[in-house]
């Protein structure tokens, strides 16, 4: 009995000393990113940054935003210091995560004040389009989510979406916008009932049959593009969803191009994501597919047909999916090109597992991975010294930060992965 009780003290005081390593570590990377943010931004700045808050033609134009490149980042390298050395100092471990999310994205505003100084730049126009770019990594990661919920691991996203980027290409330069779209849908609706098919009736491993539907949708889409498009190239020429504007509501300053002017695409995701939110926390059906995803014996028991719940989620994640992969060709150049979806299926999962599964949280997951490579692309015209190839490296970079340095304590449902057998 004594070494029982004296067993549960020394590894709850093992759990405070690593959490208080990790927050020394915090703290020594934040004092890291002072140096870099004095060192580099502040002293390799010179002159003013403007960022242009309103554009032309907007109803309501507010003055340009004039920030000192110079005296703003040296202020940023000294906050980041006096972050870095108090979690360093005091071990701050409840608030670790946070300060390094602070620090991180204070390094990401004076990288841009850095590479906009003596120059101007137009922050309206890279939030709207940071909207615009984080739509398909959102419903990549509501895609995810609906699967993972209900305990299926969803590695097929990438070729989901990249079919419903080639469907939408191919059938909305034969017929028609909407069409393209509706059958972009019901391809991806296709390939999840397969990937449900693969894994709830014949019990394959999820991982492996994700991967071979990939590689079906890429073999085939890159086949068709270059030996059939190459010589009809009529049909490869979809038309494109313009933006529509919300009145009064589009002409409010820096929020309504954001979200109240853009296309059916973005509407459709921020629709769908307060929808699954609802469904999936607050319906009866929603607390059965989560019951699914925790303990599906324990569902079963409770009458609920689990490879039924099952088939519904994924084929709705896959149904997801190829909305998403629509916005490459309808919503964006309206034509298909090999891998055009570029990585962004597993990028979304990354936004789902950052976003701790819910709705919500990968929508505001995928607006930071949106944000960074809508960052490369504008970056670009503002000609810094940076090769474009590592700016074009910015969203992977992203990915790979987010998920190694803020998953913590980010828990995917207790049967994620698991196959269930009836008894």
């Amino acid at each position: 009995m004594a070494m029982t009780t004296n067993t549960t003290p020394t590894s709850s005081s093992a759990l405070d000393i690593g959490k208080r390593k990790h927050a020394r570590i915090v703290g020594a990377v934040l004092i890291a990113l002072a140096v870099l943010v004095g060192l580099v931004f502040g002293a390799g700045s010179d002159g003013n940054a403007v960022f242009r808050l309103s554009r032309p033609n907007d109803a309501l134009v507010l003055p340009d935003l004039s920030v000192p490149a110079m005296q703003f980042n040296y202020i940023i390298a000294g906050l980041l210091a006096f972050l870095g050395v108090r979690q360093f100092l005091r071990g701050g471990v409840r608030w670790s995560s946070l300060s390094l999310g602070i620090g991180l994205a204070l390094v990401v505003v004076t990288f841009l004040v850095w590479a906009t100084a003596g120059k101007a730049f137009s922050l309206t126009g890279m939030l709207q389009a940071t909207m615009v770019r984080a739509v398909p990594i959102a419903l990549g990661g509501l895609a995810g989510v609906l699967c993972e919920r209900v305990a299926v691991v969803n590695i097929a996203i990438e070729g989901m979406l990249l079919a419903g980027a080639f469907t939408g290409a191919l059938l909305g330069s034969v017929f028609g916008g909407i069409t393209g779209l509706a059958a972009a849908v019901a391809v991806g609706g296709l390939f999840g009932f397969i990937l449900a098919a693969l894994v709830v009736t014949y019990r394959m491993d999820q991982i492996i049959a994700g991967v071979v539907i990939n590689l079906f949708v890429l073999g085939l889409t890159s086949y068709v593009s270059s030996q059939v498009f190459q010589e009809y190239r009529s049909l490869n020429n979809a038309p494109v969803f313009r933006a529509i504007k919300v009145p009064l509501l589009g002409d409010i300053p820096v929020i309504g191009p954001m979200l109240f002017y853009q296309n059916i695409f973005v509407y459709g995701a921020l629709i769908m994501v307060a929808v699954a939110t609802y469904y999936l926390f607050y319906t009866r059906n929603g607390l059965r597919a989560r019951a699914v995803g925790e303990h599906p014996r324990a569902a079963d028991t409770l009458g609920i047909d689990v490879y039924r719940t099952r088939f519904i989620h994924v084929t709705l994640g896959g149904m997801v999916a190829g909305f998403g992969g629509a916005w490459f060709t309808l919503g964006s150049v309206g034509r298909f090109d090999e891998n055009m979806t570029g990585g962004r299926g597993y990028i979304g999962l990354a936004a789902m597992i950052f976003g701790r599964w819910h709705p919500v949280g990968a929508l505001m997951a995928a607006l930071v991975f949106g944000f960074a490579d809508s960052m490369q692309q504008k970056l670009a015209l503002l000609q810094t010294p940076i090769p474009s190839e590592f700016l074009a490296m910015a969203p992977y970079i992203a990915t790979i930060i987010v998920v190694a340095g803020f998953i913590g304590r980010a828990r995917a449902p207790a049967a994620d992965g698991q196959p269930y057998i009836k008894e």
